[in-house]
């Protein structure tokens, strides 16, 4: 009687499982070697396209995107120069709307340190406190994320309702 594999199909028949030797049936063709020929094929294919004849100087085949050899048509140039005025024109927007920003943001940082200036110059006594209290922020719920600082804004409080005595 022939031997039979776990799944009823004789041993050694096509499509049956591998002879003992670990080599696939005579008639059957191996899976891997054809993925690798197609594979190699395709290599193959790719390395005589004719985009690396121009690369290596030989003669330009068909232009790509279907374009005529002799270039693109008049509709396509105009086009492109529509574009590239367009772009030009969103550019210099772009920088104009740039420069501006930065000139008001330099003058917001000039008036704010003339400010600063002023106020550290500004050393009456009894008047620290006050300097102390708007540079902090005495709001509970400002930022959820920031660490706890409510014993400090405690302390700060009572220490400006009632300084020390020195």
């Amino acid at each position: 009687m022939a031997e039979l594999d776990p799944f009823g199909a004789p041993a050694g028949t096509p499509g049956g499982p591998a002879l003992g030797n670990g080599v696939a049936g005579a008639g059957e063709e191996d899976p891997a070697a054809a993925f690798l020929a197609q594979q190699e094929s395709e290599i193959a294919g790719i390395e005589n396209d004719e985009a690396f004849a121009i690369l290596d100087g030989g003669a330009p085949g068909p232009q790509p995107h279907g374009e005529p050899p002799g270039g693109p048509d008049a509709n396509s140039r105009k086009q492109e120069a529509e574009w590239k005025e367009k772009a030009i024109k969103e550019l210099e927007e772009w920088y104009a709307r740039q420069d501006e920003q930065l000139q008001k943001t330099k003058a917001n940082n000039r008036a704010a340190e003339e400010a600063f200036v002023n106020d550290i110059d500004e050393s009456s006594p009894g008047t620290e406190w006050e300097r102390v209290a708007r540079l902090c922020d005495f709001n509970p719920k400002s930022s959820k994320q920031a660490k706890d600082v409510s014993r400090m804004r405690s302390v700060l409080i009572s220490l400006k309702q009632a300084p020390l005595v020195h």
